[in-house]
C-alpha cells in the first residue's frame, strides 16, 4: 500500500523532473533538470536515496534502459511515475498553487 504522506519539496522536484523528461528520465538527466530549474546543487546520494524512497512509497518505478550503450553492458535505470505517484504529485502541486494564489505581488516572478 503506498504511503499517503505529503511529498517533500525535493521529492516533488524529482517527480516533476521525471514527468518532464518522460522517456529520458535517467538519474543524470533528473539531476541536471533539477539543478537547472531550481538553481540548487543535487548530490548523487540525495538523488538516489530520494528515488529509492519514492519507489518504496509506490510513487515511481524503473525499467532497465533498452539500449545499454557504453556502460559495460550495465543498463541505466529509466524512471517513470506510477498512478499513485501522479496522484500524489497532483495533490502536492494543487496545494502549492492554492497557497500561492493571490501572493504573486509579494512573491514576485521566479
Amino acid at each position: 500500500m503506498p504511503d499517503t504522506s505529503s511529498l517533500g519539496d525535493f521529492e516533488q522536484l524529482v517527480l516533476l523532473a521525471i514527468l518532464r523528461l518522460d522517456s529520458d528520465a535517467y538519474a543524470l538527466g533528473i539531476r541536471v533538470a533539477i539543478e537547472a530549474a531550481a538553481a540548487r546543487r543535487v548530490t548523487r546520494g540525495a538523488l538516489y536515496s530520494t528515488l529509492e524512497r519514492l519507489e518504496t512509497k509506490g510513487y515511481l518505478q524503473w525499467h532497465p534502459d533498452p539500449n545499454p550503450g557504453r556502460r559495460g553492458g550495465v543498463p541505466r535505470r529509466q524512471f517513470a511515475l506510477t498512478a499513485p505517484g501522479l496522484k500524489a504529485l497532483r495533490r502536492s502541486v494543487a496545494a502549492v498553487t492554492a497557497l500561492t494564489r493571490g501572493l504573486e505581488r509579494t512573491l514576485g516572478s521566479a
